[in-house]
């Protein structure tokens, strides 16, 4: 039975009538028997008295006008949730990111939230080295990384410009120069992640080149370890700017050019070519290059070729 039978048995059995039923659904009246005799062939089952004037329902009627009742009572709900998705009255993103790129997400998030506060929002944290399996398996509708993942399974939007900066705390002997050199950082104590990243073999390679050793003497897990431990004055450290706008700002950490390191990260958006994403998705991404208009620099939406 599909439902348009269900309807058509439910105005029968309102009207009491086949012909009043078929003039309510605009239908003649041997169209709207055929149904019904339709239906019953499906179900097994008499569903009218014939023997009744007022087109009683028979018991297996009578059970049938509950189901069919709440049947297309679940599809008004069904088309209603649907309508309510598509406007952004309510709905579900979820995204992926690592710590890092989390912290571009957040003023993103927040004009979003702002926007289509009926959406809800997931943010799941995941190594960026596995967000393009977790696209693939389709755990998450949008990544956040700081690399190209496969350009015929991903589309990439880069987002967002970033650099690698030097920090250390107000007291340490370099917090007054504006530059320093990687020869004059052969003494220092580096605290890093300790995770590796192709970033981190970036900066070794550099040290190596000029013949000077880089001094990791603390490995911590997250960057917000880092920040504290470089401000408490434990060591120095590496760390892209986005993560201490914050520290920088407020002078907990003060950062320092270092000649030999330009090492520029871009942030990206990305999601399966395939993807058929959601309403809540498509209206993230109009989110996204309506700050990168408004702003400028650093944000940027550049959707990268294949």
């Amino acid at each position: 039975m599909d439902l348009s039978q269900l309807e058509t048995f439910l105005a029968v059995a309102e009207e009491r009538s086949f012909s009043r039923a078929a003039v309510r659904m605009h239908r003649t009246q041997p169209a709207i028997s055929q149904v019904i005799r339709k239906l019953e062939e499906e179900t097994g089952e008499v569903l009218f008295d014939r023997s009744a004037r007022d087109g009683a329902l028979t018991a297996a009627g009578e059970m049938l006008r509950g189901y069919a009742l709440r049947m297309l009572a679940l599809r008004r709900e069904a088309d209603s949730a649907l309508r309510e998705l598509r406007s952004l009255e309510r709905g579900q993103l979820v995204l992926a990111a690592n710590e890092y790129t989390c912290l571009y997400l957040l003023p993103i998030l927040e004009g979003f939230r702002r926007r289509y506060p009926g959406v809800d929002v997931s943010v799941q944290r995941s190594l960026a080295s596995r967000i393009p399996e977790g696209l693939g398996l389709r755990d998450f509708e949008i990544g956040m990384v700081s690399f190209r993942p496969d350009p015929e399974r991903f589309r990439s939007i880069a987002v967002y410009s970033d650099m690698l900066i030097l920090v250390v705390y107000p007291e340490h002997r370099l917090a007054g120069a504006e530059r320093v050199s990687i020869a004059g950082l052969g003494e220092e104590s580096f605290v890093a992640h300790n995770v590796a990243s192709p970033l981190r073999r970036q900066v070794i390679e550099a040290f190596e080149r000029h013949r000077r050793p880089l001094n990791i003497h603390v490995e911590l897990p997250t960057i917000e370890a880092i920040k504290r431990y470089v401000a408490m004055g434990g060591g120095i450290a590496l760390l892209p700017r986005l993560t201490v706008q914050r520290e920088l700002e407020t002078g907990e950490l003060l950062a320092v050019e270092v000649d030999e390191l330009h090492l520029r990260r871009v942030l990206r958006l990305v999601h399966r070519r395939d993807a058929n994403l959601s309403h809540a998705a498509l209206a993230f991404l109009r989110v996204v290059r309506e700050l990168a208009r408004s702003e400028g620099a650093p944000y940027a939406y550049q959707v990268e070729r294949s």
